[in-house]
């Protein structure tokens, strides 16, 4: 597939749907990519998650340790009330099989989207952001804002304890900020200011790699999209715009790009 620009694949795609938003799991049969770093810290550059609404973190957190699931987090985290902008939320950070980060988070009354304080008999409600890090927000916010079109709805500057205990961070102290389109999940910039020790993503990463995520952006026009970003500069991982004929991989045209950090970005036009 040249949109991955992995040669002589073949996948299993699986499409899960929360609520309004999906994620897609991608099973490389061949050729096997490497296993994530098993050191990997909230902190390295290769760092994404995906943040779930949950309607009560209590049950939510009782329900995961049921399950057994790999704690990043030392258990769930209240946010100080001194941080005007999170103060309130509840937060925890754990793995997937395959070591992928999670998040299940709680927005007190007053923030977040209408939509996730409406009363529901559902736990898991859906999928409000993807969290990335980042080097230099003011490089990716002229990707992002800049180029992609995305729009500022919220900054924090997050630190202390709390904060500690959900990155399991020593020393954390991140400028956070969140960017939307007109519609779907945002996408969360994390810059730490410290500890700056966080490790750059492999040069030699692959899409088979199970380090490698890729956030898709809906795109009305993708061979112009294609030729914006090209004249940009931007770093593709596609060698042009791909044609499904047949959409079995939910789009008709796609390529992947990557963001100032190495973070994967697919363009899909339906």
């Amino acid at each position: 597939m040249s949109t991955w620009k992995v040669f002589g694949l073949r996948v299993r795609v699986v499409r899960l749907k929360l609520g309004d938003e999906s994620i897609e799991l991608v099973e490389y049969l061949t050729p096997k990519g490497r296993p994530v770093p098993v050191d990997s810290r909230s902190n390295d550059l290769w760092f994404q998650h995906v943040a779930i609404i949950v309607s009560d973190m209590d049950k939510a957190y009782q329900w995961l340790r049921q399950n057994k699931v790999e704690h990043v987090s030392s258990a769930p985290q209240r946010l100080p009330d001194w941080n005007k902008n999170a103060g309130g939320i509840r937060a925890f950070y754990f793995k997937d099989p395959d070591e992928h980060p999670l998040e299940i988070l709680q927005f007190p009354p007053g923030k977040g989207a209408e939509k996730w304080h409406r009363a529901s008999d559902r736990l898991f409600l859906g999928i409000d952001h993807t969290a990335i890090a980042v080097t230099d927000s003011e490089a990716s916010l002229h990707f992002y804002r800049d180029l992609l079109g995305m729009q500022v709805v919220g900054e924090s500057d997050n630190y202390g304890t709390e904060q500690e205990h959900l990155n399991n961070v020593f020393g954390a102290h991140l400028r956070i900020t969140a960017l939307r389109s007109a519609t779907g999940p945002g996408i969360e910039m994390l810059e730490y200011l410290a500890p700056r020790d966080g490790r750059p993503f492999p040069a030699d990463e692959h899409a088979n790699d199970l380090v490698h995520r890729h956030t898709i952006l809906i795109t009305a026009n993708a061979d112009q999209a294609a030729r914006f970003l090209l004249g940009k500069r931007a770093n593709f991982v596609s060698s042009g715009v791909v044609i499904d004929s047949h959409s079995q991989l939910g789009f008709h045209k796609a390529f992947l790009v990557r963001d100032p950090d190495g973070h994967a970005l697919q363009l899909s036009e339906p």
